[in-house]
């Protein structure tokens, strides 16, 4: 494990955010639309498929919305989601609508992820704790914070100095789910150290091979949420990530901090996206659809890419194949480059995903296919 620094900016100087990694795409872009067939952008996982009907008409339906909405969200969407929650990951929070709040809606999941670490007021100079292979957000919220990283898959032995973890189950980018005995043995570090442990659940619908456990499961937490929260999105699930929807829910000790500093930021989720976020959470039937969707592309593309002779590690649930041809990531985006295909190098992720590339499932199924015969000539 290794533990770079992050946010070492002079006093007084704004810190120093990292590159923002896909403008580096810039040159396998240009070579990839150059094919006759046109580019195949399987690099970033946007959804492109219709949003359903149960949203957008819930969205309209709530249009005529001259109040401020507010940060904690209405009754009718805390106790969707709180349902949803316990129907679909057998999650049973404390009283969604008690004083002290178990879960608020948040401008999508990535602004969460991004603010986490200011929200909650951590140290200044002390460490996050996230993924060997992570989503690059964590390392930002981080930088903003001031705060050092630890790339690391297991719990530390030396707890000193650290303020927060990042688990991701199922993973971005490589698909990787936690089992249990790994979700327990991060539950209970954190409890014993008193670190907070902070899941991100945002494709925890999508599993494949098998089955995700969410950390706020009993089977994980025990009795209750004690120094835990969990971070999901409808954007994957409800084709949704323009409506910028998210939940964070949990520990009320951890969760009612967030959101009394988000009511002073006015980090609102607007009215008319909560109620379109209440009438996805209570349908069930256009997440199963879209997972069908999402089922046939995976099934398409991953066959090519073993056809192809490469080789796909992890990926039993998610929205993308974590692929490799056991040679630098650069390497392996050039080659698909000159397929017409561009995909995002590991790199972006943490020195160790180095040697392979991320493909996402979030194409047209005419795309998916175009990829699969390119692969396959």
């Amino acid at each position: 494990m290794t533990a770079p620094q992050a946010g070492d900016a002079a006093a007084g100087s704004p810190p120093s955010l990292p590159d923002f990694p896909w403008d580096s795409l810039t040159a396998a872009r240009a070579r990839a639309a150059q094919h006759p067939g046109g580019v195949v952008d399987l690099s970033i996982g946007t959804p492109v498929d219709d949003t359903p009907a149960v949203l957008t008409e819930a969205l309209a339906g709530a249009g005529n919305a001259p109040g401020y909405p507010t940060a904690l969200g209405t009754a009718t969407l805390r106790t969707a989601a709180a349902d949803w929650l316990r129907r679909r990951l057998g999650v049973r929070v404390a009283d969604p609508l008690g004083a002290d709040p178990s879960l608020i809606p948040t401008v999508g999941s990535k602004e969460l992820v991004a603010l986490l670490p200011t929200l909650l007021g951590l140290p200044r100079g002390s460490t996050v704790v996230v993924p060997e292979v992570a989503y690059p957000t964590y390392e930002v919220g981080a930088v903003l914070a001031g705060l050092a990283v630890l790339r690391t898959d297991a719990p530390p032995p030396d707890a000193a100095g650290i303020s927060l973890v990042w688990l991701n189950s199922p993973g971005n980018p490589h698909g990787r789910v936690l089992d249990d005995d790994r979700l327990r043995a991060w539950v209970a570090w954190g409890r014993a150290h008193g670190v907070p442990v902070v899941a991100d659940e945002c494709y925890v619908t999508l599993g494949w091979d098998v089955e995700p456990r969410s950390v706020l499961h009993p089977a994980i937490a025990g009795e209750d949420h004690t120094g835990l929260l969990a971070v999901h999105s409808l954007s994957k699930q409800s084709t949704a990530a323009g409506y910028r929807a998210g939940l964070l829910s949990g520990d009320p000790a951890l969760v009612r901090p967030v959101w009394q500093v988000r009511r002073h930021l006015g980090l609102l989720v607007p009215g008319p996206v909560q109620a379109a976020m209440a009438a996805a959470l209570d349908d069930d039937a256009h997440v199963e659809a879209q997972r069908e969707r999402y089922r046939a592309r995976r099934e398409t593309l991953a066959a090519a890419v073993r056809g192809a002779g490469l080789r796909i590690d992890h990926s039993e649930a998610g929205l993308y194949l974590w692929v490799t041809r056991d040679e630098d990531c650069w390497t392996t985006i050039e080659w698909l480059a000159g397929l017409g295909i561009v995909a995002a190098p590991g790199s972006f992720y943490g020195p160790a995903g180095a040697r392979h590339v991320r493909m996402a499932l979030t194409a047209t199924d005419e795309r998916i296919a175009a990829a699969a015969e390119r692969l396959s000539a």
